[in-house]
């Protein structure tokens, strides 16, 4: 069975996310990042990856896999059928890879992670105002269709969901962009995403951690 090594609602929430759209079963195991412990057992996490940071996929075969990206994409190419991502030579596949490196590197490491990490001393006003540029290239992509990448659900609207429900307690309010406002909302109106997002929810209020 698959092993998600995650923390609520930090971005292993587009794995679960994943992971429930594509009906795959798997064992979750919490993490706590700010002491790199795992909560069942209370090891350290670092001997789960070096890297001390979630997600970590574990493969049925033992082989772990990390980074957002390359998590996401494995999962959807275990359900293709499924559709979380397009066919490897697919153009789309590559408008993917667009997408979920957009997310991660311009709005997960250049805002989110600071923001959440770091003290604010007067240095994130420059990520502050990058922010709002930044989120003008998904609002502009997304005025006149529902999802990321082609017409239907796929991991990078998965990753995106994750990154724009964190804004808020970032600071930032989402209702400056009317289309990321109603695609956040469709996204949430998913059952998988709904219940993922309440699955996390309640377990970040048990045991409260960074985000990011």
């Amino acid at each position: 069975m698959l092993q998600l090594y995650f923390s609520p609602m930090a971005c292993s929430l587009a794995s679960r996310i994943a992971l429930m759209e594509s009906g795959l079963d798997a064992r979750y195991h919490q993490v706590h990042l700010a002491t790199k412990t795992v909560a069942d057992g209370d090891g350290d996490f670092r001997d789960i990856s070096l890297k001390g940071a979630v997600p970590v996929l574990v493969l049925e075969n033992g082989e772990r896999l990390t980074e957002c990206a390359a998590v996401l994409q494995y999962i959807a190419d275990l359900k293709p059928e499924r559709g979380l991502a397009p066919r490897p030579g697919d153009l789309d596949r590559y408008r993917l890879q667009e997408w979920l490196s957009f997310v991660g590197a311009e709005i997960h490491k250049a805002f989110l992670f600071p923001t959440f990490w770091y003290k604010d001393d007067g240095s994130l006003a420059k990520p502050r105002a990058r922010i709002l540029q930044t989120l003008s290239v998904p609002s502009a992509h997304l005025a006149d269709r529902e999802f990321l990448v082609g017409r239907s659900f796929t991991v990078a609207d998965a990753h995106l969901t994750w990154a724009l429900l964190l804004l808020r307690p970032a600071g930032v309010d989402i209702a400056q962009w009317p289309s990321l406002a109603r695609y956040l909302e469709r996204m949430q109106a998913r059952p998988v995403v709904r219940e993922a997002i309440a699955t996390e929810m309640v377990l970040r209020k048990a045991v409260p951690v960074n985000a990011a």
